[in-house]
């Protein structure tokens, strides 16, 4: 009693303490921020550079087909036309190509008949107008009015709005922008007649007129499938769902209508116009040509560079705002050479000033014919004022409606991850309405919203998984101020989360034997463990340190003992709950696959599956427990952890975000960080991020990944207990390979297992996770040894059902499997590869016959490779770690020669220069793309001086110890700070037994939770944690 007294007047004056060090998510510095401005602002002048010079070309060959213009001959028009007819069907030949790469190697859905027959006639309908408009109807207009009637296509997504605002649940208060913008459209059509009819009395305008009005109409029908699914028609929503599933196919149908009408069209008239397919030369008019490549290069890249400003969530600067100023600049652009003649003019006025010189640029010259057309008009000419007031605000009211009717995007909201297919309707832009198409076909923001609240309700479970061994204490303190600072960001509270956590952590061997083996204890790792949980919680529930406040009570805990060794379940600060699974190797499976074994069966399988059991047997409805089971499993999440992991919670929630966003995805990876010093971390910092910027982007892009590391990953329930991939996880290893591929690589295996049952694995570049590296050689040989012949074994298994996976799994196409089957062979080569390097280093530096350099760089791994054989694997290390630095000097000698002789001969074209520039600048782009990394290139050097050791020894080294199934590393465990938790141990050694964890539910809310502070006693740091065996 007088002791405790004493600590309590000391505590209420000794204020000092010694804290660990916990670093929360902090906001970008202020050069990165300055980096994102910077690119944000790169991509937006790109992208509005971009359609500038898109629409520019496309009208100048509008105006080619003038008869007012003179550039080209009169008998030459038809060579325009052509021109115009290869822009209408430049983006449907390459949405054909990419449909068809993608039918043939992944998905190949076909689409009803119905769907089949709406969509030929709705493109049709969309071609039909298109060509009418730009080839029929545009030449004969003036260069104003071609700039803005294309604004005009917006009308019946104006109208679609109104009638989607009024049959909308929402508060209409956006509903009079789209009603504005439809009497703004209308306006100009009717201004147009009167400034062709009425001001300059040119009946034979009409046709054109009326056809420019009708094609505009029907080329508005393309985005309506922006807005199917919210007049409440069933018809139209099937159409909607069944072109979602099949859209591949429905593209190559529509590419192909497109395709068929534009030329029927495009041949129609100039059969029509009585002139000859013989007067169109187009290998003589490279003009046209050239107007021609430029427009559909600039669209394809415009559209792209779109898609990566929203990707960035630059969508208002960087797409929204370039696209709205597009056709205001391109009228500036044509109405330059008049501002200069003007400027050069004492004229006030004057189109009689524009005329072409011999020493105008091409540019100029092609600028000039085009203002032509509006110095033809008569409402030019005669200076007009009504009718020239027609032409403005014509002009005016078509831009605003376009203006209008996309206001709505001003408003969009993205998600962290944003799918291009949810962002935009279309998977191609329209060549002639490249800002046009781009602006109405980004999703309609009604629609966002109702899918938002529909996604709202239900909540996503993750279950954060940790498996421990021999951590040491500043490792277990990583994990666990991860699980409080998950905790702080998303507390459990009674309102509805879209995300719930519940914590685990399953420790390895967590007991020993006392009194020769009578007993069974809790080690030391197990009472460091929990006195980090008792540390950490101090540091979390105190909102403020203040010596004037009374200090928060320690954690309070279940102590539970279970078949498999003990549990310890905590109530974290916010109200989530963290469990601590104690594992004696004596009575379950141990090792890291079984203790991932013991949660999944224990998550998803009791936990899970229990539940809805248990309703199944009090009578629920059958379908409806089906249905509710199907859900949860889809929104139950296990994260998997190694026990030295710190992350951020934005990481996990990009994760989280991905596999809610993808359906078919069963497995998401974020980006590794190895942490520690010396160079063996240094070379491995650089391995890491050569690996995450190359080959993990490589294969997310063109397959999938292959392996979504144990430290750090998200996998989705219903994946994980699909067939063959959980209880064949299960298996026991009875054979040589089973130890190689099940044992001594997990997560890649668990990955083979999800691939070959048609599940994707994803990569996450921004979800960033660090994790201990090994900082000796002796354990990193160690580790890789287990890596290198596990990543073989569960590549050749995944090879060797290649054909049956690439049915199962859209992600793997035969191409990609090709590309594996490369690579593995590559790998294999590996050891020769670099034998043959460094015989080429002897022939370079010391100038020797090529067969005595091959001779001697084969005979020290050869020597090595007996070695191996003849002694243990500490000695072999050794020796390898040896021959590594005598290697490192020869790839050092061999850089500096190949360096001294570019500078003698004074010129970098040779083979070896050429390799040595190539490799330094692929790495620095792939660095300047990653540019919150780009320190790591440092390392490129140590990495490029240990390619002999990474690449042959450690191969050679990893065959010969294939027998050696230990881990490799924390085979000992370091020693670390420990204080005894004697009063838990005493508790435990008292709690009431279970048969069962999972029966264990009732019987758990009626034991007594005692706060830790009641059960620490120092003094007795003698008594141990004890099970019953």
């Amino acid at each position: 009693m007088e002791k405790q007294q004493r600590h309590e007047f000391r505590r209420s004056w000794d204020a000092c303490r010694e804290v660990p060090i916990i670093q929360d998510e902090q906001t970008p510095k202020k050069r990165v921020q300055c980096l994102k401005w910077f690119s944000c602002a790169i991509v937006g002048v790109l992208v509005f550079v971009l359609a500038l010079l898109s629409k520019t070309s496309f009208l100048l060959l509008i105006t080619f087909g003038n008869n007012q213009t003179q550039i080209i001959c009169p008998e030459k028009k038809p060579t325009a036309l052509l021109g115009i007819g290869f822009v209408l069907v430049g983006p449907s030949v390459l949405l054909l190509l990419k449909s068809t790469w993608k039918f043939i190697f992944k998905s190949a859905t076909m689409p009803s008949k119905k769907t089949v027959f709406w969509v030929l006639c709705v493109e049709f309908l969309v071609a039909l107008g298109a060509a009418i408009l730009t080839i029929v109807a545009m030449p004969h207009f003036d260069i104003v009015t071609n700039v803005m009637i294309l604004n005009s296509v917006s009308i019946l997504s104006a109208v679609f709005q109104v009638v989607a605002e009024c049959l909308a649940k929402e508060r209409k208060r956006l509903i009079m922008l789209p009603v504005c913008s439809i009497f703004l459209i209308v306006l100009g059509y009717v201004l147009l007649a009167v400034s062709y009819l009425v001001f300059e009395h040119s009946p034979q305008m009409k046709v054109s007129i009326g056809l420019a009005i009708v094609g505009t109409i029907l080329v508005s029908v393309n985005w309506w499938e922006n807005y199917s699914t919210l007049f409440s028609i069933s018809s139209l929503e099937d159409i909607s769902k069944d072109i979602a599933q099949s859209r591949n196919v429905v593209c190559i149908i529509s590419s192909l209508m497109r395709i068929l009408i534009t030329s029927a069209v495009v041949g129609a008239c100039i059969t029509l116009s009585g002139q000859n397919w013989k007067s169109v030369k187009i290998v003589f008019e490279v003009v046209v040509i050239s107007l021609v490549a430029i427009q559909i290069a600039s669209s394809a890249l415009c559209r792209w560079f779109v898609v990566v400003a929203c990707k960035m969530h630059a969508l208002h600067r960087s797409f929204a705002l370039p696209m709205c100023l597009a056709s205001i600049s391109v009228l500036a652009v044509f109405f330059s050479p008049l501002a200069v003649t003007l400027t050069e003019s004492n004229h006030s006025t004057c189109f009689e000033n524009i005329q072409a010189k011999p020493s105008d640029t091409l540019l100029h010259l092609m600028l000039t014919d085009a203002l032509k057309t509006l110095h033809a008009r008569d409402i030019v000419v005669t200076r007009s004022t009504g009718g020239l007031a027609c032409l403005i605000c014509s002009a005016l009211s078509w831009w605003l409606g376009l203006m209008l009717s996309t206001f709505y995007i001003w408003f969009l909201k993205i998600h962290r991850i944003e799918r291009t297919q949810d962002l935009f309707v279309r998977r191609m832009y329209e060549g002639a309405f490249l800002e046009q198409s781009m602006l109405l076909n980004t999703r309609f923001e009604i629609r966002k919203r109702i899918k938002e609240k529909k996604g709202a309700k239900e909540t996503i479970r993750v279950f954060l998984c940790a498996t421990m061994w021999h951590e040491t204490y500043d490792e277990m303190m990583k994990i666990i101020i991860s699980m409080f600072r998950l905790d702080k960001y998303r507390p459990k509270t009674d309102k509805h989360s879209d995300v719930e956590f519940e914590f685990h952590v399953y420790f390895d061997d967590a007991f020993m034997d006392v009194d020769n083996g009578r007993q069974r204890h809790a080690n030391e790792y197990a009472e460091i463990l929990v006195d980090v949980i008792k540390e950490v919680y101090t540091i979390f529930s105190e909102e403020d340190p203040c010596i004037f406040k009374q200090a928060p009570p320690l954690p309070w805990q279940k102590i539970i003992n279970t078949p498999y060794g003990g549990r310890l379940e905590y109530t974290l600060p916010k109200g989530n709950v963290m469990m601590v699974h104690l594992k004696d190797k004596q009575l379950i499976r141990h090792k890291k696959r079984w203790s991932q074994i013991m949660y999944l069966y224990y998550i998803l399988g009791w936990r899970l599956n229990g539940q809805y059991l248990k309703k199944f047997e009090e009578r629920e409805e059958l379908d409806s427990l089906k249905e509710k089971l199907k859900r949860e499993k889809d929104n139950t999440y296990i994260l998997a952890l190694d026990g030295d992991t710190d992350f951020q919670p934005c990481a996990v929630m990009l994760l989280i975000d991905r596999l809610k966003l993808y359906p078919e995805v069963g497995a998401a990876c974020g980006r590794i960080h190895p942490t520690g010093t010396g160079p063996m971390v240094w070379y491995q910092k650089f391995e890491y991020a050569v690996g995450h910027w190359l080959q993990k982007t490589a294969e997310h892009v063109f397959g999938s990944v292959l392996c979504s590391p144990g430290c750090f990953s998200l996998f989705r329930g219903a994946a994980l207990m699909d067939d063959n991939v959980m209880k064949r996880y299960t298996t026991k290893a009875t054979e040589a390979s089973h130890y190689v591929q099940y044992d001594q690589g997990e997560d890649r295996w668990l990955c083979t297992l999800l691939l070959q049952q048609g599940w994707r694995v994803e990569y996450n570049a921004a979800s960033d996770a660090y994790t201990n590296a090994p900082q000796d050689f002796n354990e990193f040989y160690n580790q890789r040894r287990r890596w290198g012949p596990s990543t073989m074994a569960n590549t050749i298994d995944l090879l060797g059902s290649g054909g049956l996976t690439s049915q199962r799994n859209s992600s793997i196409s035969k191409l990609y499997i090709l590309y594996q089957i490369i690579s593995m062979a590559a790998s294999i080569l590996g050891p020769a590869t670099i034998c043959l390097m460094i015989s080429g280093s002897f022939v370079f530096i010391l100038q020797l016959d090529e067969n005595i350099a091959l001779a001697l760089a084969i005979v020290p791994p050869a020597v090595y490779l007996i070695l191996c054989f003849k002694l243990k694997s500490d000695m072999q290390i050794k020796i390898a770690a040896f021959m590594s630095v005598l290697y490192a000097f020869l790839m050092a000698g061999t850089v500096l020669c190949i360096i001294g002789d570019l500078v003698k001969q004074k010129t970098f074209m040779t083979p070896s220069g050429l390799f040595l520039i190539g490799m330094v600048v692929l790495y620095l782009i792939t660095a300047a793309l990653h540019p919150q990394e780009f320190s790591l290139v440092i390392y490129g050097l140590l990495y490029f001086l240990c390619i002999p050791s990474g690449y042959l020894l450690l191969a050679i080294y990893s065959i010969v110890n294939m027998n050696n199934v230990t881990w490799g590393t924390r085979e000992t465990g370091g020693q670390a700070k420990t204080t005894a938790v004697d009063t838990i141990k005493k508790k435990f050694m008292n709690a009431t037994c279970c048969k069962c964890p999972c029966l264990e539910s009732e019987e758990d809310s009626s034991k007594e939770i005692i706060p830790a502070e009641t059960k620490t006693k120092p003094e007795k740091s003698d008594i141990a944690l004890e099970t019953q065996r």
